[in-house]
């Protein structure tokens, strides 16, 4: 399946509209600092202080962007408070340091020196009575107006996904009660365990309580938004049971889980059930070759990796297409939603085989210790 990337506008594509942003920004701080628009727009565009303007304009902005896309990830969002502040001030300093220059560049285009133009001496003492007065105050603001700019963005961003996931949330619930309750697997499963009740009445036993287990997950324990990563897996493998009956005895299905893993990890329900289920449904049914499904889950912390690969008719070209009844655009799309830059979805089709290959960043879900204790028992 190509990759078609979308359309975009250069000056959007190189954020080029910052320029202008930053131009507009620093005329109305100069307009409020004098107090005058005509003086403000005349100091910036038509006299020799554009020199001035246009280092007040350059490092406050190299500041809000170093803090914002370096500073505020590395040390502020990993709880490294001290590193911050400090490197924080240092980036001030540092830019209220580089735009003192710009004073004594315009004084060379006036034809005459700092100190007459500006009462700054050239000597390390009127350097720094310059930074601490009006370079400090510019970059300060700029930083302060980067990162409200900024907080207000994600808050708008999350905003808009939880809206988008609560409207995910209700359509969801509906397909997967269409899809997921499929007549026929409920109508084979009912009558496979029938059957057994003549032949087998102990797997008959066993294959009942599956079933059950496997309905009440759907019904109750699946309407939460993370469910305990155990409940999912042991719905997983009821439903493989399942499917195994009513499955051709020719059909070789394989499942390899490492049970190692944190009680405490939790997923979205139905997030893997579409890929098995889907490979249940997509196996080939030669008569003459292999028919096989293989599925691998491995969890390393909170880190998933799942593997799911099954042997294909040569004629069934719509598996890519109508993948598990939903479609694989819904599943990349509720993918999207519950795990933005969390997951990584490859899926390969050959000739004789479908192979999907997922993998997910966990998170932690609280476990109560009286049901963890009443489901042992």
């Amino acid at each position: 399946m190509a990759f078609v990337p979308s359309k975009q506008n250069w000056f959007v594509r190189y954020k080029l509209y910052h320029i202008p942003f930053w131009l507009l920004y620093n005329y109305i701080f100069w307009a409020l600092y004098t107090g005058s628009l005509y003086e403000a727009a005349h100091e910036q565009f038509f006299s020799v202080f554009w020199a001035k303007s246009l280092f007040y304009t350059i490092f406050p902005a190299l500041a809000v962007y170093f803090n914002l896309y370096f500073l505020i990830p590395r040390y502020l969002q990993t709880g490294r408070y001290g590193w911050y502040v400090l490197f924080l001030v240092l980036i001030i300093i540092a830019s209220s340091s580089l735009i003192v220059p710009g004073y004594y560049i315009t004084s060379w285009l006036d034809g005459t020196n700092a100190q007459k133009k500006f009462g700054i001496t050239s000597d390390w003492n009127g350097f720094y009575q310059a930074v601490r007065t009006e370079p400090v105050k510019s970059t300060i603001a700029a930083i302060t107006l980067g990162m409200s700019i900024k907080l207000t963005k994600n808050w708008l961003e999350t905003q808009k996904r939880q809206r988008a996931l609560e409207k995910e949330k209700l359509e969801t619930e509906l397909k997967f009660l269409k899809y997921q309750f499929n007549p026929h697997f409920l109508f084979n499963s009912i009558n496979s365990i029938f059957f057994l009740i003549h032949k087998n009445p102990d797997m008959a036993s066993a294959s009942l309580a599956k079933f059950s287990d496997l309905l009440r997950h759907q019904l109750y324990e699946s309407n939460d938004s993370l469910i305990p990563l155990k409940k999912e897996i042991d719905y997983l493998e009821n439903f493989i049971e399942l499917e195994k009956l009513r499955q051709s005895p020719d059909l070789t299905t394989e499942f390899n889980i490492n049970d190692d893993y944190s009680p405490g990890l939790g997923i979205a329900p139905f997030i893997l059930m579409t890929f098995v289920e889907n490979a249940f449904k997509h196996v080939s049914k030669h008569k003459n070759s292999p028919n096989w499904i293989k599925m691998d889950l491995k969890i390393d912390r909170l880190a998933l990796k799942m593997h799911i690969a099954n042997s294909r008719a040569d004629n069934d070209s719509q598996q890519a297409i109508h993948y598990g009844g939903i479609g694989l655009k819904n599943v990349q799309r509720r993918l999207a939603l519950l795990y933005p830059e969390r997951y990584q979805l490859d899926i390969q089709q050959t000739e004789g085989d479908f192979k999907v290959i997922l993998e997910l960043e966990l998170s932690e879900v609280a476990v109560n210790p009286s049901l963890e204790f009443m489901e042992k028992q």
